[in-house]
């Protein structure tokens, strides 16, 4: 019997957990979630964790299941998931996982890329210099060194700026051309199912989604965890402009703008990845839930 992942992407806030409900409980199977931030049980409200109604409609995986104190790297990532579909597979031949994590969905349907080691001093050189010259500086040079890779990462979380910078200056070629080699197969078919809006609807919804944030506390969780504001995974739209209005460098009103004009970036990163995928069949993001079944229902 095949086995298959149907798997939802899209840009943030374009309707993805809905859709990916809806043909769970069509195939009557699990959900696997692929964001790489809504793992982390302290930062339910800026990450859009599912609300619980949602959760409840189906069977949800890799949901608030670590802590922002442990480290977890896409590999790790990878390899859990592949474990999950395994087990899951045994009592069901369909799984639906959603997300919009780009590295993340194609680790797990294609496999991670090899990089090569580079000398640690690299690293601490980039921090120094993100510390001292900011951002913009590193994302400076990564557009000089490798422009390919300055249009298709999130340049503004600074562990992936950093990531692809040191494997430039520690190989001398560029992050990009290490990426898409050959991976191992998978024993599950997959299907990827991508949902899109115009340009002008995808930013009001991202508006009114912050808005939602805000109201719903999100100020009140990032100040909770803003003594811990160096972690990683606190390296995330929402909760780094809130910090800089912590550190009294911004206003409130500022960081709130802040918040929607950089998830509208990171919406516009997402749109570029997935649609250099050919793999992907895209929806409108208010489709007809019947259309999208018939699609479905013939694989």
């Amino acid at each position: 019997m095949t086995k298959f992942l149907y798997t939802v992407v899209g840009p943030t806030a374009i309707g993805k957990t809905a859709l990916s409900i809806q043909i769970a409980n069509h195939l009557n199977c699990d959900i696997i979630s692929c964001d790489s931030r809504q793992f982390y049980k302290e930062m339910r409200i800026g990450t859009a964790v599912p609300e619980p109604q949602e959760l409840a409609t189906a069977q949800h995986h890799f949901i608030q299941n670590r802590s922002i104190f442990d480290g977890y790297s896409v590999g790790g990532f990878e390899r859990d998931t592949l474990l999950k579909i395994a087990d899951l597979h045994q009592e069901n031949p369909n799984i639906v996982m959603v997300g919009g994590s780009g590295l993340y969905v194609n680790a797990v349907l294609n496999g991670l890329d090899y990089f090569p080691d580079v000398a640690p001093e690299i690293r601490t050189q980039l921090n120094a210099t993100l510390e001292e010259k900011g951002i913009e500086n590193l994302q400076e040079q990564l557009l000089k060194l490798d422009p390919e890779s300055y249009e298709s990462i999130a340049v503004d979380n600074p562990h992936r700026l950093i990531r692809a910078l040191e494997v430039c200056i520690g190989s001398g070629k560029t992050y990009s051309s290490f990426k898409n080699k050959p991976k191992a197969a998978r024993n599950f078919k997959s299907i990827q199912i991508g949902l899109r809006s115009d340009r002008q609807l995808m930013y009001d919804r991202i508006n009114q989604r912050v808005d939602i944030m805000i109201n719903n506390g999100l100020i009140d969780e990032a100040r909770g965890l803003y003594e811990h504001k160096s972690l990683n995974a606190l390296q995330t739209v929402g909760y780094r402009e809130l910090f800089l209005h912590f550190d009294g460098e911004i206003s409130l009103e500022f960081a709130i703008e802040e918040i929607k004009k950089n998830t509208r970036r990171f919406a516009k990163r997402q749109i570029t990845w997935f649609k250099k995928d050919p793999n992907i069949t895209w929806f409108d993001h208010d489709v007809n839930f019947e259309e999208v079944k018939l699609f479905i229902d013939r694989q």
